[in-house]
């Protein structure tokens, strides 16, 4: 609920209810906080829906990103392929393996995940890893990337942090590549607080990253407690990147209220498309996603930052999704990404405008902030 009295309609919120609060006092009756049973059936459960054979919850995206990029061994003198028009974690977590982030544009303004055709260009001998980020919960092209990562003998990440139970022609989002990795951050369709989930094709690759997710222990936390924690090994270098039990059962009420929020969301969606009269990516393909954000692409003569501050005085709160990652300045000095031009991305990101979109909106909500885009439009025209 919206408890900020400066907004009319917010960005995003989390539509929690009775059923996560019962699941959590049931967690803090029990006295076990850390991993455990709760996040075990959150994964089993998780793994069901996506159609996998299992996976692993941890503490956040990028915690799921940094392990499966251990998993693959990715080092010193690697190069991961990733898309600059996403949040910075993956090239981040690359760069933390000591691996050079490799910056690719996108396909259209229409279509805002990675171009396959660009990515091809990209590989080189040191190319470890594809990352395809499904922006906004539109699935990117999974079968030329899968194409493209068998042909070339690269790893395929799913960066499916806005894309929980998205289906596409070849299985679900998160599934088709060598890993997924899902995040559960406040403002995600499933949210945790923070955390994340992967998943892997290999169940050896899973295996890796269930063990570096806690140390790389060979007994788990409620072992190592029932046995007093004496006898453990630790033949590999690991992590503490453990969900808790209380963000777990979260995540399972979550999850089982996925489908309700996510038709929420597209009746949302649909008064924009309605009513805005601007270009929205992925028009083509309205329902195909997990409707995770409202994005639109402004005129180029819009002064994004006017609309925005417009907005603010009419009560809507706006973000932007995202700054292009190769524009940073640690990227542009330490790797020199800017040297290298992505056209269609800085054409695009300075024009790109997140609105609110959330499961607690009503169709009003959606008409009001749809009309107050039509307003601030008009008045930051004339500023």
């Amino acid at each position: 609920m919206n408890t900020n009295p400066q907004w009319r309609v917010t960005v995003a919120d989390t539509s929690i209810g009775a059923e996560e609060r019962a699941a959590v006092t049931e967690v803090l009756a029990s006295r076990w906080l850390s991993l455990g049973q709760v996040t075990r059936a959150f994964e089993r459960e998780f793994a069901a829906a996506l159609g996998a054979a299992d996976a692993v919850a941890v503490s956040s995206g990028t915690a799921a990103l940094h392990l499966a990029m251990l998993a693959l061994g990715i080092g010193p003198g690697d190069e991961v392929i990733t898309p600059s028009l996403n949040f910075v974690a993956s090239a981040e977590v690359a760069a933390l393996h000591g691996a050079r982030p490799v910056f690719a544009d996108v396909r259209s303004g229409n279509d805002l995940t990675v171009a396959p055709y660009e990515v091809e260009k990209l590989i080189t001998a040191r190319t470890r890893a594809i990352v395809a980020m499904h922006y906004g919960g539109h699935p990117a092209d999974l079968e030329a990337l899968r194409a493209i990562s068998r042909t070339r003998g690269v790893a395929l990440i799913e960066d499916a942090a806005h894309a929980p139970l998205v289906p596409t022609p070849l299985g679900m989002a998160g599934t088709v590549g060598d890993l997924g990795c899902f995040s559960f951050f406040a403002t995600k369709n499933i949210t945790t607080g923070e955390g994340g989930m992967v998943v892997a094709r290999d169940p050896d690759v899973l295996a890796r990253v269930r063990a570096m997710r806690s140390h790389c222990l060979t007994h788990d936390t409620t072992e190592r407690m029932r046995t007093g924690g004496a006898t453990y090994d630790v033949p590999a270098v690991g992590l503490n990147y453990r969900p808790t039990e209380i963000s777990s059962a979260l995540g399972r009420v979550q999850l089982a209220k996925l489908t309700q929020d996510r038709a929420r969301r597209q009746c949302v969606m649909s008064v924009y498309r309605e009513r805005l009269g601007l270009a929205m990516p992925f028009d083509d393909r309205p329902d195909d996603g997990a409707h995770h954000l409202a994005v639109v692409l402004l005129p180029p003569h819009i002064e994004r930052t006017l609309l925005r501050e417009e907005l603010n005085t009419l009560g809507v709160q706006t973000s932007v999704h995202y700054p292009p990652t190769h524009q940073f300045t640690y990227y542009r000095e330490q790797h020199g990404s800017a040297l290298r031009e992505l056209p269609l991305t800085e054409h695009l990101a300075p024009r790109l405008l997140t609105l609110p979109l959330h499961a607690l909106m009503s169709d009003d909500d959606a008409v009001y902030v749809a009309d107050a885009v039509t307003t601030g439009l008009r008045r930051s025209a004339w500023r």
